[in-house]
């Protein structure tokens, strides 16, 4: 059968095989040995080989090669270096019927000491550019190499570069994958919990010591504080960081809903159910889920939820039998649950359940030394979100900033720092671009102020000044060193 590419049936009928086959390979390794088993294969060669071109040095390196009677690699160092450099410079096949004749390699050293008889070699090319070569040959009379077969190997070296080529692009995108995958765990891990202060450090000691077992965690902390960020920092440094991280807002949800969200349910359980659902339980297998607001349940479904932590298996609802998951449980609340147990709006023996690791993350007001580093974190992800230049805060903002109670936690300093961000018109955070709720009347004097009231914000103005030198803001106020100190401790004035 006559067609373009000038081969025989037999072979265009394996090439158009093949070439299906070696696309739907996506491993670099196992792509190229299936290459040189159909190479040898189809032209009955003895040895195989693929070569490839390092891009930065641009030397042939061996990736893979196969004798015909084994698996066992073959020797790289046996084969005809004259063929291929033939190859490589030329960038056209070379074939030769008996090699231990042809003038081409009478001076070839190996192929008179292992005594080749058939060679065929083939560039490989992508998009025109040489990529490196495949190499067959053979030392009896088997192969007998043909123009025939030396075409094949042509159109079938076109096809292998192709397949190379999709095969390194599904390799870079993995890697980018992962690299992304890194970048998302690093986003929800210990590096998005900025802070250096003593109230810290405790709270990324305890993440450190649960990130590699799956005990259930109680996070406790005012409304704002990062409790969902904890979560996800346990979560994504841990053993179940590439599983689902499922997060519940229980006081989200009515409780008529609350169940079947956690539970799911089977079609016709009640009106409405048309089709079988799987609760959030059960999308969280072999993850985490993190019950937030966990206080919230209802005392009817506490029951139902104890008895999932220490069974390990759901019900769904209007289902027939139980199923066992694999979850760990992040817990979280602004409450605290011991006086809940106490006034009998949460089992006691539900709280100790999942109290087994309690995490306590300190108020904003209590890590005051963190508000900078907070805020400059605020600021730069703001400013690249809206593209505007802002390198900072002018000096007075951040002694504002630092003297502000915050009441809503580090959710309010976030708020208040993207409110600033947009207000902004020039580089610098000016102290009028900062609207918080108080902060404006946080140190203007007024009539009705307490005698402290008034020291506290001069004290608090003149250290500023000061750059923070308690020794000239006594000299400026005409108050001795010592009550600057004292002052400075009691009323918390971060210098």
């Amino acid at each position: 059968m006559a067609n373009s590419l000038n081969i025989p049936e037999q072979y265009l009928s394996a090439l158009i095989e093949v070439s299906a086959e070696i696309n739907s390979i996506k491993d670099p390794d196992t792509l190229l040995s299936r290459i040189l088993d159909i190479a040898i294969n189809q032209l009955s060669a003895e040895r195989g080989f693929v070569l490839l071109k390092e891009e930065e040095t641009g030397e042939l390196i061996p990736k893979a090669s196969k004798t015909a009677e084994a698996d066992n690699n073959a020797d790289t160092s046996e084969i005809s270096s004259t063929a291929i450099e033939s190859v490589i410079k030329a960038h056209k096949p070379i074939l030769t019927f008996d090699a231990l004749t042809d003038e081409q390699f009478d001076q070839s050293h190996s192929v008179v000491m292992q005594k080749i008889r058939s060679i065929a070699c083939v560039p490989l090319k992508i998009k025109g550019t040489l990529i490196g070569a495949i190499y067959i040959d053979s030392r009896n009379q088997k192969a007998r190499f043909t123009q025939k077969s030396l075409d094949f190997l042509a159109a079938f070296a076109n096809q292998a570069g192709i397949a190379i080529e999709n095969a390194r692009l599904l390799e870079s995108l993995r890697q980018e994958n992962e690299v992304l995958k890194e970048e998302v765990n690093r986003i929800y891990a210990f590096k998005e919990l900025v802070g250096s202060s003593k109230a810290m450090l405790p709270v990324f000691d305890m993440i450190k010591k649960v990130v590699d077992n799956s005990t259930t965690v109680l996070i406790v902390g005012e409304t704002g504080t990062g409790k969902e960020l904890i979560a996800r920092a346990v979560h994504y440094n841990g053993i179940r960081k590439d599983k689902p991280f499922i997060p519940v807002n229980c006081a989200a949800l009515p409780e008529n809903l609350l169940e079947s969200e956690l539970y799911g349910y089977k079609k016709g359980a009640f009106t409405g159910a048309n089709t079988d659902k799987k609760g959030l339980i059960e999308v969280a297998d072999t993850g985490t889920l993190f019950l937030d607001e966990i206080a919230e349940i209802p005392m009817s479904l506490q029951a139902k939820l104890l008895r999932f932590l220490q069974e390990k298996e759901i019900m769904p609802i209007g289902g027939a039998a139980p199923k066992k998951v694999n979850v760990r449980i992040i817990a979280a609340t602004n409450r605290n649950l011991a006086d809940e147990v106490r006034e009998g709006r949460f089992r006691e023996d539900l709280y100790y359940r999942l109290s087994i690791i309690p995490i306590n993350l300190p108020p904003l007001r209590e890590r005051k030394s963190d508000i900078p580093l907070l805020a400059d974190h605020f600021l730069k992800k703001f400013a690249t979100d809206t593209g505007k230049r802002i390198n900072g805060f002018e000096e007075e903002v951040m002694g504002s900033l630092k003297s502000y109670g915050w009441p809503g936690n580090v959710r309010e300093l976030e708020n208040a720092i993207e409110r600033a961000v947009v207000l902004a018109s020039g580089n610098k955070i000016q102290e009028s671009d900062v609207i918080v709720r108080g902060l404006e009347q946080q140190n203007r004097i007024e009539s009705g102020m307490t005698l402290d009231d008034v020291s506290r914000i001069l004290l608090t103005k003149t250290l500023r000044a000061c750059e923070g030198n308690k020794t000239r803001a006594s000299d400026m106020m005409g108050v001795s060193l010592r009550w600057v100190h004292y002052k400075t401790k009691e009323w918390d004035i971060q210098d």
